[in-house]
């Protein structure tokens, strides 16, 4: 009997959770194709979409379909499926200036003290916001694709590193990371 109720109130909260919208998601590009055929020309859809918790994690996906709700819903799920998580120095900006590539689009991000914003231009504005990021300095360089711009900005932050992650890997205290050797601060 009790283990029913248990069964009950997780199916419950399940529901809630689900209910709860916990992403919230951009709509970057669509993009309307056609294919030419005996009857003359089919036309369907494909949407790139941003998804984020805007606490630190964030996704892209793209989708294809005849119409374009049905092309959104399939980029969400999978920007859903792909998300990766970002470390946030104070929860607002990055921990250091990352550069990120994918084919010919560069992009170039930089932190930032608090109150500059994002100054950030087009696909790259959507991932900082999704992701929750309140100040930064971006530049894409190169392509300006938005496909490969979004790639380009996710290898950046994939590659962006905590002092926590930084510690552990050398196997040494945070404190030791972040404060400068008294040698090196005597010599400056």
């Amino acid at each position: 009997m009790a283990e029913r109720e248990n069964r009950r109130e997780r199916r419950e909260d399940r529901r809630e959770r689900e209910e709860t919208p916990e992403f919230a998601d951009r709509l970057v590009a669509i993009n309307r194709v056609s294919k030419t055929v005996k009857g003359g020309k089919r036309f369907g859809f494909a949407a790139l979409v941003v998804v984020g918790d805007q606490r630190g994690r964030v996704g892209f996906g793209k989708g294809k379909a005849k119409e374009v709700p049905e092309a959104i819903r399939k980029a969400t799920e999978q920007a859903k499926r792909s998300m990766v998580r970002v470390p946030l120095r104070d929860g607002r900006t990055l921990h250091h200036d990352i550069e990120g590539r994918h084919g010919a689009g560069k992009v170039v991000m930089r932190t930032a003290v608090p109150g500059t914003g994002i100054i950030a231009g087009g696909p790259m504005r959507a991932v900082f916001e999704m992701l929750g990021v309140q100040d930064v300095v971006a530049k894409s360089l190169g392509s300006q694709n938005p496909y490969n711009m979004i790639r380009a900005t996710m290898d950046g932050l994939k590659k962006e590193a905590s002092p926590r992650l930084v510690a552990q890997r050398r196997g040494k205290k945070v404190a030791d990371i972040l404060k400068k050797s008294e040698p090196e601060a005597a010599e400056a």
